[in-house]
Formats: C-alpha cells, sequence, structure tokens
C-alpha cells in the first residue's frame, strides 16, 4: 500500500529464481547476436535464473523469430520468452519489412499467448550503433521477461 495515495501498489521485482526462459536469437549478424546472448545470460545468472532453466533456439533471421517464440510459447514449457536479434539498415527498403514484421509478430505472439516476451531484437543504421547497444539491450531483455512475469503474478 502506498502511504502517500492509500493505492495499492505492485512493486517491481526482479527475482528469477525457478524461472524457466526460452530465448530464440537470431543468427544473422551473429556477432551482435552473440553479444546480445551474453548480455542477457550474465543478467539472467545475476537475477537467479539457473542455466539449467534456460533453453535456446537459434534460427536464422529475424523474420522467423516470432514463429519459434510461438511455438515455445505454445509449449507451456516457459515463463517468459526473449527475443534477441539484429537488424541492420542497408540499402533497400527490406530494412523496413524486417524490422516491423519481426517486432509485429513479437507482440502478437506475446498477446495471443499471454507469455511475456522481451524484444530485444536491435534495429539500427550501422554495425557500430549495434555493437554499442547489444550490451545494454542484451541485459535489460532478461531484467524485463523476469520483472513481467512477476507483476502477471502479482496481478492474477
Amino acid at each position: 500500500m502506498n502511504e502517500k495515495t492509500g493505492m495499492k501498489e505492485i512493486e517491481k521485482n526482479l527475482n528469477g529464481a525457478g524461472m524457466r526462459i526460452g530465448i530464440v536469437q537470431s543468427r544473422f549478424n551473429n556477432v551482435v547476436c552473440e553479444g546480445l546472448l551474453a548480455a542477457c545470460r550474465a543478467q539472467l545468472a545475476e537475477q537467479g535464473v539457473s542455466d539449467a532453466d534456460i533453453t535456446l533456439a537459434s534460427v536464422p533471421g529475424a523474420l522467423e523469430i516470432p514463429l519459434a517464440l510461438q511455438g515455445m510459447a505454445q509449449s507451456g514449457r516457459f515463463d517468459a520468452l526473449i527475443a534477441l536479434g539484429a537488424v541492420i539498415r542497408g540499402d533497400t527498403y527490406h530494412f523496413e519489412i524486417v524490422s516491423n514484421e519481426s517486432a509485429r509478430g513479437v507482440g502478437e505472439v506475446q498477446l495471443h499467448s499471454g507469455i511475456p516476451i522481451a524484444n530485444a531484437i536491435l534495429t539500427t543504421e550501422t554495425d557500430e550503433q549495434a555493437e554499442e547497444r547489444m550490451n545494454v539491450k542484451g541485459a535489460e531483455a532478461a531484467l524485463v521477461a523476469i520483472e513481467m512475469v512477476n507483476l502477471l503474478r502479482n496481478i492474477a
């Protein structure tokens, strides 16, 4: 209970002990995706998630991430899912298609399944921007997944 307002507040909880986490990682732009994964795994461990409770699936690219997430969500084996990928602008309109459709797909899977999905599919102008963001975004994805599981548990 918030003493100032009198309303009930659900506190932020980043304890990941015992959580089962599924990660879908794109292999396209592999250096960045491996960096995202390393940062994500380190943060999951820091929050108490055991390696034995993490399942990693790799897919060719960002457009394949939503389907793999959907399969994981439908399995009933995971408390939260994390999407890791990197879409880096090239010279064609393909960047917009991949960026928009991968984000839309991730969002749809999350809403239809009711399982939290942390979207860490980077969309950047350059390789350098992606490499600058991979560590922060990978770690943030772990925190988002854990926080949302705990939040939903407290709402129910």
